[in-house]
């Protein structure tokens, strides 16, 4: 399969590249803004499986026009979008910058990504666009004082992900949304510091590998909670 995931260089993202890397059929292309990152995680993949299928592509997702010239595939199978931002800090003193920010990572380099990528995922049989979100984007579910933009732009990105597999339940892709809960990922260590999540990245990443490979058989513009608590 061709996969793409973004925000490759670190986290779960870095780790899901790797488990999917096993596989020498599959060519994964990692997109972040951080070139030297994703050599170092090319570089891995080779010192682990003894081949090369991660293609690393420096990429800014406020800069989406131009992602397709740098591709040399002619359709995407797997589009995992992973690459997020994190902000703890009291309602009261959030500015504009902060909510524009936020939602220009998480939910408008989404939406934007997509389009620029439909054309690929259409000439795919059987396409998976695998949105990444959190427990504090799902109504009803435990809330925390410092979140209010983060967790509003992964709610945005939930009702995104059900609009669009509504709008394309009558082609070859699928929409689905994964929401986590806690990851010991190095994005919530710099939030919360001192926080221990209960699961690390590579766990996570056994999990993501298989759901964005096998998950759109079995779903369809669904937002579904991955955390060990509840709500």
């Amino acid at each position: 399969m061709n996969i793409i995931i973004t925000g490759a260089s670190r986290g779960i993202g870095y780790a899901t590249t790797l488990e999917l890397a096993k596989n020498p059929a599959h060519h994964i292309y990692v997109l972040s803004r951080n070139a030297t990152a994703l050599n170092a995680l090319a570089a891995e993949g080779v010192k682990r499986y003894g081949h090369r299928n991660i293609h690393p592509i420096t990429f800014d997702l406020k800069e989406v026009g131009n992602i397709q010239a740098q591709l040399d595939i002619k359709q995407l199978d797997v589009l995992i979008h992973n690459a997020g931002t994190l902000l703890n800090k009291p309602f009261e003193e959030t500015t504009r910058d902060d909510w524009q920010h936020v939602f220009e990572v998480n939910v408008f380099g989404v939406a934007y990504l997509t389009q620029a990528l439909l054309p690929l995922l259409q000439a795919s049989p059987s396409a998976h666009v695998v949105n990444v979100s959190s427990m504090g984007g799902v109504q009803g579910s435990s809330k925390f004082p410092g979140l209010s933009v983060y967790s509003a732009s992964k709610a945005a990105l939930a009702t995104l992900t059900e609009c669009l597999a509504e709008e394309y339940k009558e082609t070859n892709i699928r929409f689905n949304c994964l929401a986590l809960g806690a990851v010991q990922t190095e994005m919530l260590a710099e939030a919360f510091p001192g926080y221990q999540a209960p699961l690390t990245s590579a766990e996570m990443a056994e999990y993501f590998a298989f759901f964005s490979l096998k998950g759109h058989r079995f779903y369809n513009g669904k937002v579904l909670p991955v955390a060990v608590s509840t709500p």
